[in-house]
């Protein structure tokens, strides 16, 4: 009999543990089902349904404030997928893109290009802009924005190039070109360009586009259409607007080089001229 009533208390004992460990699971499962949800879920326009393919109306609520002012509803849209382009609205602030452009002003010399046999830079009529660099993450502002450029473009900052500031005045332009390099000594010194962002730091009142002549898309498609110059029309172009950023690939997915990514900038006809802002990004 006492072997039998002592026999009966691991019993007992173990379908408590069994429970409790039950228990636990459950709670973790729930967890974790909570935890997929709010991973998962995506906050969406109340306003009206957006078109079949179309993602210009998806927003992108930015939880955390970083870099300098603030900046008005960010929202990413496609513009292209022969060549990969995408615009990024209200990419910077207003207050970084005057901060870029009063950093630039007492270093901005003629713009160059690169000689594809020698792989130096020379002057170039096709590109009569002025420019200058900044060095990769000399200030606080210019890591922020950085930053955003690598959780734009999902590249490694160390993988990107110094911000180049531009500046065309009235009646300039660079011609239609490619980003990716031509020449082995820039390819061997420091890998193939992939993908650019272009940041537009001032507004135009006529001309200044971004124009891919080569795109595999309908040029008139884009709402802003009406509002391109003869220039823009020439191709699928992007209005520049203060704060937006243009981010656009010079390699296809396999790798090879994308010759649809070939883009120009057209004259602009601003009083103030229209500033930009470049960052190439390397496949190291």
């Amino acid at each position: 009999m006492a072997k039998g009533r002592y026999s009966r208390i691991p019993n007992r004992r173990f379908s408590s543990f069994t429970l409790l460990l039950a228990m636990l699971l459950m709670l973790t499962v729930g967890l974790l089902i909570l935890l997929a949800l709010g991973i998962l879920y995506l906050p969406v326009n109340s306003g009206d349904s957006p078109k079949a393919n179309d993602l210009s109306s998806v927003r992108l609520q930015n939880t955390i404030r970083t870099g300098l002012g603030e900046r008005s509803e960010q929202w990413t849209e496609i513009l292209s997928w022969k060549p990969r382009a995408f615009v990024y609205h209200n990419f910077l602030s207003k207050e970084e893109c005057e901060y870029l452009i009063e950093l630039a002003k007492p270093h901005m010399e003629k713009s160059t290009v690169v000689d594809s046999t020698t792989g130096k830079s020379k002057d170039s009529r096709v590109r009569t802009s002025s420019g200058t660099f900044l060095r990769r993450g000399q200030d606080k502002i210019i890591r922020d924005i950085e930053k955003r450029i690598a959780d734009f473009t999902f590249i490694p900052v160390e993988h990107g190039e110094g911000l180049q500031i531009l500046h065309y005045e009235v009646g300039q332009k660079y011609e239609s070109h490619y980003d990716y390099f031509l020449d082995d000594f820039n390819t061997r010194n420091g890998g193939q360009r992939i993908a650019t962002v272009l940041m537009y730091l001032s507004d135009v009142e006529e001309g200044g586009e971004t124009v891919f002549p080569a795109a595999k898309a309908n040029f008139s498609s884009v709402p802003w259409w009406n509002e391109l110059s003869e220039c823009g029309k020439e191709g699928l172009s992007v209005k520049p607007k203060m704060g937006d950023a243009l981010l656009f690939w010079s390699m296809s997915p396999d790798a090879t080089l994308d010759p649809s990514s070939l883009h120009g900038g057209c004259l602009s006809y601003c009083a103030e001229g229209l500033w930009m802002c470049s960052d190439g990004w390397l496949l190291l």
